[in-house]
């Protein structure tokens, strides 16, 4: 399981800092969830900030796009340091077209599907897509409570994957912490994105610690 620290969690006075206790504690990615006020009501992370953040760490940066029309940022977003990017299912009305432009300007292509979205309408685009990210909360708010029909989800999206003999990873964003990990990695997710239950906790890297701790148990 790797794991992905949520940037937007971190205090956004300081997101330097934040990108040293990402690499310190053993980050494999840092997320950055961009939001454009109309898709989900909240508004965060342009272009220039993702630019910043990748002038300030190595580890890979996992653009989330929470964002009526993705196709017209797709191209700004990776000539800023995009290394993945993901887009929602239910938004992307080509979603093959998009996949296509993020695949061809360098980055890893993911799918976004909301909790009342059912994976089994991603069937047809698997073989187009690096990962899938299921979302465990309703996109738009940080620390909302964790929607244990996800575990379900990533259950039903792994046996589909397999069906397909596929090497699509499976990621899985929101309420997640050290009690949750461990259930997610149980149901074949492979990157969790966790927010608040580390830069919410008076040591983000003693919570980074615990998380790993967890997931080295569920692991074995």
């Amino acid at each position: 399981m790797k794991l992905a620290p949520s940037i937007l969690a971190a205090d956004l006075a300081d997101l330097a800092a934040a990108l040293s206790v990402c690499e310190q504690g053993g980050a494999e990615l840092v997320h950055v969830d961009v939001m454009d006020g109309h898709f989900v009501p909240n508004l965060s992370f342009g272009v220039p900030m993702v630019a910043a953040l990748k002038r300030h760490t190595e580890l890979p940066l996992d653009v989330h796009l929470m964002v009526s029309n993705p196709d017209r940022l797709l191209e700004d977003y990776l000539a800023a340091g995009a290394d993945r990017i993901s887009v929602h299912w239910e938004v992307a009305e080509h979603l093959h077209r998009t996949l296509a432009i993020i695949r061809e300007g360098g980055g890893e292509a993911g799918v976004v599907v909301n909790p009342g979205t059912p994976v089994e309408l991603l069937e047809d685009v698997l073989e187009a897509l690096d990962f899938v990210l299921v979302m465990s909360v309703n996109p738009g708010f940080a620390g909302q409570a964790f929607i244990p029909r996800a575990l379900d989800k990533a259950r039903r999206l792994r046996a589909m994957i397999e069906r397909q003999g596929l090497a699509v990873e499976i990621d899985m964003d929101g309420g997640l912490g050290p009690d949750t990990v461990p259930r997610a990695v149980e149901a074949g997710v492979e990157v969790c994105v966790v927010g608040s239950a580390i830069f919410g906790r008076e040591d983000p890297l003693a919570a980074m610690a615990e998380i790993h701790a967890n997931r080295r148990k569920e692991d074995r």
